[in-house]
């Protein structure tokens, strides 16, 4: 087997002498020497360090020091979460280790985030959307997502790579995450509405978009713009996408 439906945990004994705070994170060599992130923590057994890796596939993994920090973002509220996302090598920059935090990110950066911090190694071929094309640098991300069962298009075929993704587009694409961290299965169920009603502007939500909302809310990777407003419709800025990633992952247990 090379692909599994959950993830499957792989517990690497860190070297005696190795300071267990200089690891990021662990990554797949890929065959051709490339790499990619893969979700992973550090934990102590008896005395030792260990690092957990969880991984959807069979590979040859690598535990890595990769610290990186970007230069625009020393005051900004969100600085130790995107340096550490981008250590991680789930975020990137936008060049000359500048970050742009408070920049809205599209529907095509947010599914190049979602499938680098799941871990999920990208799929050959071309979603089945008529704006996506083979030659696009997120074809192969959005495929990814599309076949991991995160994202759909629209009713008219098109998938709207260049649009800014909404807040509500983005929770309905982290609850379907949550299916494959396994964090949803940890929840219990309560009421979309009830969840829903201390925002005056839940109505402002989509009705397909309503219970994904309300499991983001119930498992604290998303709260309200404020303590009054969802915001469902307002865009959603790189910086907050990084926190969004890094608190599904933590409360998965994955990193």
């Amino acid at each position: 087997m090379s692909k599994f439906d959950a993830y499957v945990e792989r517990t690497i004994a860190i070297p005696d002498g190795v300071d267990p705070s200089k690891i990021t994170t662990g990554v797949v060599v890929e065959p051709d020497g490339t790499v990619r992130h893969v979700p992973t923590r550090i934990v102590m057994i008896d005395g030792k360090y260990y690092a957990k890796v969880n991984s959807l596939t069979n590979s040859t993994y690598s535990i890595v020091w990769h610290p990186l920090e970007f230069n625009d973002i020393a005051q900004h509220w969100a600085k130790d979460i995107v340096n550490d996302m981008g250590s991680r090598m789930i975020v990137s920059g936008v060049g000359n280790s500048l970050f742009n935090p408070d920049q809205d990110i599209t529907r095509a950066e947010f599914a190049a985030i979602m499938t680098r911090g799941l871990g999920l190694k990208l799929e050959n071929g071309v979603a089945p959307f008529m704006d996506v094309k083979a030659t696009d640098w997120y074809s192969s991300a959005v495929h990814t997502a599309y076949t991991y069962s995160l994202l759909s298009g629209f009713e008219d075929g098109t998938f709207r790579p260049m649009d800014k993704i909404t807040r509500e587009q983005a929770m309905a694409i982290i609850a379907k995450a949550m299916k494959i961290t396994d964090l949803k299965a940890k929840q219990t169920s309560k009421e979309a509405g009830a969840l829903l009603s201390s925002f005056a502007d839940a109505n402002n939500a989509s009705e397909w978009a309503k219970s994904s909302i309300a499991e983001c809310l119930q498992a604290g990777i998303v709260s309200g713009r404020n303590s009054t407003q969802l915001a469902p419709k307002a865009s959603i800025t790189r910086a907050e996408v990084a926190a969004i990633i890094q608190r599904l992952l933590q409360k998965s247990e994955l990193i």
